[in-house]
């Protein structure tokens, strides 16, 4: 086959089946719509209550809008394909999805480290926590958080914008991976999945690293606390963003540790991972939060 010939990949979804494919549009559409209402709500609540405006909420609000992303990246091509015959992405197409990818799975793992970090601050230096987590550093966190996800992004994709596709251009799957991209490419690309390794290494271990060492430390300082009534209170403040920490970890975990091959657990974890993901957080964070709940009703309040 000519190289110049592959111009488009062939998205094989979810299944091949019409009624299922029905079914799951449906399904995701509404996953979706929750998603954007569920973060839109969290955005403009955090934004419109001053009692919100903390480091803690700071650093929620943007990974409200991570998750807006992360979901727009994959879902609506995925919705498009399920109503279509022609289940294509042009090679563009897929390297901007693959990017955005990048960018979006890269900054949720940053944030979410630099939120455990905030807890630690919080609970296990109360008294110090207005000036270790100062205005100044927490700004700085955020925008680091998106600077590496987008530094990321940009060294896989130069990378991967030099392979040749000259193999079967079916992508057993409902979005472009870069794992994909690699077993479809025939030039070399020993750098590519060094870029990767690295890019698995520092936003995968090394911000789980940093989470584990923060919990490990916030653990410590909650047990030493005497007041069963104290010890709760501190791990209600935290409770939220462990739960969000071990879905997202742990679909992440388990998808790429599966091997590339489009089988139905590797496509279950990709869609808690990509899309039920970022339609819980929201939930995570109003349900089992005190203060977002209250300000969600003070929102309603003033609004209605």
């Amino acid at each position: 086959m000519n190289y110049s010939t592959i111009t488009e990949f062939i998205l094989l979804g979810l299944s091949a089946d019409p009624h299922i494919q029905a079914a799951l549009f449906v399904l995701f559409l509404g996953i979706y719509l929750l998603t954007i209402m569920g973060n839109l709500m969290l955005l403009l609540v955090i934004r419109a209550d001053f009692h919100l405006h903390t480091p803690m909420y700071f650093f929620l609000s943007h990974l409200s809008f991570v998750d807006i992303c992360f979901s727009s990246v994959t879902v609506p091509k995925m919705l498009e394909n399920l109503l279509s015959q022609k289940k294509t992405i042009s090679v563009e197409g897929c390297l901007t999805q693959v990017f955005f990818v990048f960018v979006a799975a890269g900054t949720e793992a940053c944030l979410l480290s630099v939120m455990a970090y905030d807890r630690y601050a919080a609970i296990c230096h109360p008294l110090l926590y207005g000036q270790i987590m100062s205005k100044q550093l927490y700004v700085q966190l955020v925008w680091g958080s998106w600077g590496l996800g987008f530094l990321d992004a940009f060294i896989n994709i130069f990378l991967a914008m030099k392979m040749v596709f000259c193999k079967a251009q079916i992508i057993p799957h409902y979005s472009c991976e870069m794992p994909s991209l690699l077993s479809l490419s025939c030039s070399d690309i020993s750098r590519n999945l060094i870029a990767l390794l690295c890019s698995t290494l520092l936003h995968g271990l090394g911000t789980f690293l940093l989470i584990f060492l923060s919990y490990v430390r916030i653990i410590a300082t909650i047990l030493s606390i005497s007041s069963t009534s104290g010890r709760s209170k501190a791990f209600s403040t935290c409770s939220s963003h462990l739960t969000a920490v071990t879905l997202y970890y742990g679909s992440g975990l388990f998808r790429n540790l599966m091997p590339n091959s489009g089988s139905p657990l590797e496509l279950i974890f990709s869609v808690q991972y990509t899309v039920v993901t970022p339609m819980l957080n929201p939930l995570i964070y109003s349900l089992k939060n005190k203060e977002v709940k209250a300000a969600l009703m003070r929102t309603l309040e003033k609004y209605l």
